[in-house]
This record gives structure tokens, sequence and C-alpha cells, in this order.
């Protein structure tokens, strides 16, 4: 698996609340008129707004990045948890994505990351989360969805990707993805469970054969 570029942005969003919170305090006691400090103000807070973004997205997809994702998959298992709900977790993959690299260039790697990016926030609805794990691999959080109804989209998304005319450099390109998928329930009782069951999906789902889904019901 390839490195994923690494943003540069090492603080916290949560931090990064503070930090913005405490700057307009600050600025409010300095001694010039309202209207000044209203001006620096929206522009501390559009420059904040921008960090903020950058410190939780991918720079190459415009995915949340996996940093985000640990955050989010705790608050919304916990949640789950709490409340009995739904939730559902796919892992999935660019399939032979090394071989891709090394015929066509990075370059061209990058290229397919982004579409298939783009390919998969059109797949999914407003309130799934999708998240650029590392390298070729992505995460979703199917928020409210029991298993049976995550396969639809993960299954549509399979389907899409492998019709899709990738075109690089004057080559189509042919992409398949492997999808692991794990949901919340009386046999996952901790994060971790649903996090290693969906994974173990996915190696299954390559060694398999690839350009299919595999569900934690298979392990």
């Amino acid at each position: 698996m390839d490195s994923m570029r690494e943003n540069n942005f090492d603080l916290s969003p949560e931090l990064l609340d503070e930090i913005q919170a405490n700057i307009e305090e600050i600025i409010k006691g300095f001694p010039i008129s309202e209207c000044n400090k209203i001006d620096v103000i929206k522009k501390i807070n559009f420059m904040y707004s921008h960090t903020k973004y950058m410190s939780v997205t991918d720079p190459l997809t415009g995915l949340y990045n996996r940093r985000h994702f640990e955050n989010t998959i705790e608050r919304e298992f916990l949640r789950a948890q709490r409340y009995k709900s739904d939730l559902s977790i796919a892992l999935f993959d660019i399939d032979f994505f090394k071989k891709i690299n090394d015929t066509y260039g990075h370059l061209c790697g990058d290229y397919i990351l982004k579409e298939l990016a783009y390919l998969t926030l059109e797949n999914f609805r407003k309130t799934d989360m999708v998240f650029r794990y590392g390298g070729e691999e992505f995460v979703i959080i199917l928020t409210e969805t029991p298993m049976e109804k995550a396969l639809i989209p993960l299954e549509r998304l399979r389907k899409t990707i492998e019709d899709y005319p990738f075109f690089y450099d004057e080559n189509n390109i042919k992409i398949t993805i492997s999808i692991g998928v794990e949901s919340f329930n009386e046999k996952t009782l901790t994060l971790e469970n649903i996090l290693n069951n969906a994974d173990k999906a996915l190696y299954i789902a390559k060694n398999e054969g690839r350009n299919h889904i595999v569900t934690s019901s298979s392990i």
C-alpha cells in the first residue's frame, strides 16, 4: 500500500476551536474601532475555517482523513451503543493498485484516487461519511443503517467503479474494488471488534478473487 500524503496540520479540531475563541476575545480588547474589530474577526474566522477544514481533510481526494475517521467512529459507535441504533462500517480498497502505479505512474494513481473519491460520494447519502483511510484504502460510516441496507449502495458503488471509464494519458484503465462490511450488533461489543471484522472481511474479499463484497457473517 502506497504511503498516504500526510496533512501538515497536526492540531486537533477541538484545540483549533479553543484557539479561535481565545483570539476573538483578544481582538475584542484591542484599542481599535468596533468596525475594525469586526473586520479583523471576520478575516480570522475565515482563516480558522480553512485551517480546520484542512486539519480533517485528505489534501489529494478532498475526503475526510484517517484522524477524523478515528474521532468520528468512536462517537458514532457510542451513540449506536447508547440508543441501540444501526451502524455499518465498510472498508474497501482498489484492486492491484500498486500495479497501476508501476505501469502508468503515480500521477495516474492520483487521478484514479480522486475520481474514485468523487464516485464514492455520488453513491452515498449526505449522512454517510467517506474517509480516505490510507493509500488506496477507504472507509465508509453508514449511520442508522443495518447490514442488509448497507449492501445496496455498496454494491452500486462496486458496479459503478467496475463500469467507469477511467481514462488517463490515452489509456483506458479498468478498476475494481474489494469491500468488507461489518455492522453493530449484540456480537460486536466493542469498536475494535467492528473494525477488525470489517478488515477481515476485506481480506477475504481480496483472497476470493477481488471485485466483490464480503460481510462479517462470512468470517
